[in-house]
């Protein structure tokens, strides 16, 4: 009896010893998985520390006149670097390029275009960061040197495949294309719902959302730059803003259910940092009566930056279109763009123009009108980004 007890007794204190060593080992692998979660955030936060000093130091080496050129984009004439274009870069310290047909002759001839103006903003202007050079590659009928960079299908012809895959394929196809060309930047995709022409996914909602996510993907996994567009939408719009504008009687309710689902989706989901937001012409009557979206604050910085939460970088459309062009001077219309909260604005295919605008943000920065604040916030995404995405001057 003596023995069962022993033994018994011993049995006990057996399994408790187990017991108590796979709890404290237990213990221990929880301590040290908790330790090293807090050793990769104390990493995060000490490389995002490094990194923002170093987007610090380049900024505070740029004058009030660089600064105001890297929050321009302009269109250039030639298929080399002109004289002209040269004299743009270096009077007005553009930051960012954007490439026509009329650029586009060769593969060659592209990548010699790209690295003469990299090396040239490089080692005569001094920029602190490459260019962006970007291109509009949406595919169907909007597309650049289409005998030269395959073209995509159109939007609408991927959606009705119903093929998530088709849309990441062609994303990445292009992606890589297009950086090999020394072209950092596509001006797509189109995340409008149910446009007229063939450059939207889909008429629902949901479906672009999809589409465009999957094409977010895509650029993404080949380190290309894209930029969402048209914010809010241009889907319900009736007339083509390069002519006219076109104004919209539509509830925020009914925006937030329908065009501005595929933007809020991918500001939620994606890093904002690797993609742009392109702002229409369309005048928005129930958000703002006055004003189109690109040069409206209660569009660009109430809703999309504030209510939607977008921390990248916001580009107008082009500032020569009918929709702008026409009421207003390319001076004035630059100027309410920034004080609407955009980052980059842009002028395609006219280099007075383009001096214009750039000097009346300089003259509106000088009087006040325009704030060192404002502008420093908008430099800092630019330079940002530019960094993250690794941009680079390219030979």
């Amino acid at each position: 009896m003596k023995n069962k007890i022993c033994v018994a007794i011993i049995t006990v204190a057996y399994m408790l010893a187990v017991f108590g060593g796979i709890v404290l080992a237990n213990s221990w692998v929880n301590n040290n998985i908790n330790m090293a979660g807090q050793l990769s955030r104390m990493m995060m936060m000490s490389d995002k520390l490094a990194f923002d000093r170093q987007v610090d130091a380049i900024m505070a080496n740029m004058s009030p006149e660089e600064k105001l050129g890297q929050m321009m984009m302009i269109g250039i004439y030639g298929t080399e670097l002109t004289n002209d274009a040269a004299y743009m870069l270096n009077k007005y310290h553009i930051g960012s390029i954007i490439l026509f047909d009329r650029n586009l002759v060769s593969k060659e001839q592209i990548r010699n275009l790209t690295g003469g103006l990299q090396r040239y903003a490089k080692e005569t202007v001094k920029e602190p960061v490459p260019l962006f050079i970007a291109i509009d590659e949406e595919g169907g009928r909007v597309v650049r040197g289409k005998n030269i960079i395959e073209p995509p299908p159109s939007q609408a012809d991927i959606g009705r495949s119903q093929n998530l895959a088709q849309a990441e394929l062609w994303a990445q196809k292009t992606g890589t294309n297009l950086k090999s060309l020394g072209i950092n930047v596509n001006l797509a995709p189109v995340a409008d719902v149910g446009t007229t022409d063939t450059r939207s996914y889909s008429n629902d909602a949901s479906t672009v959302a999809s589409f465009v996510k999957a094409a977010a993907n895509g650029y993404e996994s080949v380190g290309e730059v894209y930029a969402l567009k048209h914010f809010p939408g241009i889907g319900r719009g009736k007339v083509d803003t390069h002519k006219d504008v076109s104004s919209v009687d539509v509830s925020k309710e009914i925006l937030y259910e329908t065009d501005l689902k595929p933007f809020k989706t991918i500001i939620d989901q994606q890093e904002n940092d690797r993609f742009f937001i392109l702002v229409s012409h369309l005048k928005y009557s129930q958000l703002d009566p006055n004003n189109s979206a690109s040069q409206s604050r209660a569009i660009v910085t109430d809703l999309l930056r504030q209510e939607m939460g977008y921390n990248g970088i916001i580009i107008t459309d082009d500032l020569a279109m009918g929709a702008v062009a026409k009421y207003g001077s390319s001076r004035d219309s630059g100027v309410k763009s920034v004080k609407a909260g955009v980052d980059i604005v842009m002028m395609c295919h006219d280099y007075k123009q383009a001096a214009e605008i750039y000097s009346g943000l300089l003259d509106a920065y000088k009087t006040g009108e325009l704030t060192e604040e404002q502008i420093n916030g908008s430099v800092r995404r630019i330079i940002r980004a530019k960094l993250l995405n690794r941009i680079e001057y390219t030979d």
